[in-house]
């Protein structure tokens, strides 16, 4: 895999329909694209992923694997990329989904917090108050926590409405770095990423 990855991810094109024969945990991660236009971006582009059909169902598998059988009542997804895996998420388990929001775009009554994305920007994160009640079990998605601001932000709104993350709901993304940021919410909530551990030094590298 690690070889793989290396020759995938700096092909400028790829067969969108080719599926390995061996299929191990995380092989769609080849998929995905290497940022070409510089430090004002991601440093990797997981989008090409979701053009995969197997691709996209066997990373939503890897996702959802460690909460079968936890009573999940609905999925939240942070906006704008945590929207994609959370909807398919949300289809996939037959749950409603709850879009968390860049400030500025919901018209109805909302909560707010605060918070500093990977990049360093001060931002707003908003959810609408009329969704989430006391005791809801929500799994929260995004697609990377690189420092985990924008995922403790969601979480911190959650909790506020009265959704606690406690064990059997949490937290899932393609990759969840080895940062503070990243730690603390491994230590904290029950949690599902599809990068494997030979892997995660490097995407923590972010080689």
């Amino acid at each position: 895999l690690h070889a793989q990855c290396s020759q995938r991810l700096w092909s400028p094109h790829m067969d969108l329909c080719h599926v390995p024969a061996t299929r191990e945990k995380g092989w769609y991660l080849a998929l995905m694209a290497p940022n070409v236009k510089g430090p004002n971006y991601a440093w990797l582009d997981p989008s090409r992923l979701y053009c995969h059909p197997q691709g996209l169902q066997d990373c939503m598998a890897d996702l959802l694997q460690p909460f079968q059988g936890d009573p999940i009542d609905m999925v939240a997804g942070i906006d704008a990329m945590g929207f994609i895996l959370g909807a398919a998420a949300a289809a996939t388990l037959r749950k409603g989904f709850l879009a968390i929001r860049k400030a500025g775009h919901l018209c109805v009554q909302t909560l707010a917090q605060p918070y500093t994305d990977y990049s360093g920007r001060e931002k707003v994160m908003e959810v609408r108050t009329d969704a989430i009640s006391p005791g809801l079990r929500i799994l929260l998605v995004d697609q990377w926590i690189e420092t985990g601001g924008t995922m403790r932000a969601a979480i911190q709104l959650v909790e506020r409405l009265g959704g606690p993350l406690l064990c059997p709901t949490g937290v899932a993304a393609i990759c969840i770095e080895d940062s503070e940021g990243g730690r603390w919410i491994r230590e904290r909530y029950k949690c599902a990423h599809c990068v494997p551990p030979g892997l995660q030094p490097r995407f923590d590298r972010h080689q």
